[in-house]
């Protein structure tokens, strides 16, 4: 029997397909070629850099790699697919991966994950869109708006 493929809802093709995947390109653009933007960014002011270490540079690039592996893997497998099982299977793990991402961001204190008067741009990227990416698998997970909460809505013509 073939998957069923389904007609998902614009909310969850526009985030999942085009705002997602272009984030994680700006993220990987960042930690590969502006790692000095990336790290002033990311650190506290008394444990900046100067100078980006090579064992620092190495890491950041491999950050890189795993943004640009998230951001090919929302943009191309989920577009490949309308079957709701494969599009779960990916959100979870990208759900399992949000909660890493914010546990991340602690050793800054407990103040990051919601004093938005204290947020720099990377904050903005590391905790509300973060938030806004795991609310949205949450809801797709949990069935929102995908009819029925059976996991298919109408069946894709072709």
């Amino acid at each position: 029997m073939a998957p069923r493929k389904t007609v998902l809802p614009l909310a969850y093709r526009v985030f999942f397909l085009v705002i997602e995947p272009v984030s994680g390109l700006v993220g990987a653009f960042y930690a590969h070629f502006r790692q000095d933007a990336y790290m002033s960014l990311t650190s506290h002011a008394d444990s900046a850099f100067s100078q980006i270490p090579p064992g620092t540079s190495i890491v950041l690039s491999q950050l890189a790699n795993l943004y640009l592996l998230f951001a090919l893997n929302e943009a191309l497998v989920l577009r490949c697919t309308g079957d709701i099982a494969v599009w779960k299977a990916v959100l979870l793990v990208m759900l399992v991966a949000d909660l890493g991402h914010l546990f991340s961001v602690s050793v800054h204190g407990p103040w990051v994950y919601w004093d938005f008067t204290r947020w720099n741009a990377i904050d903005w990227g590391n905790v509300p869109f973060v938030y806004l990416g795991a609310s949205m698998r949450i809801a797709f997970l949990s069935g929102i708006g995908l009819g029925g909460g059976k996991g298919g809505t109408k069946p894709r013509k072709t």
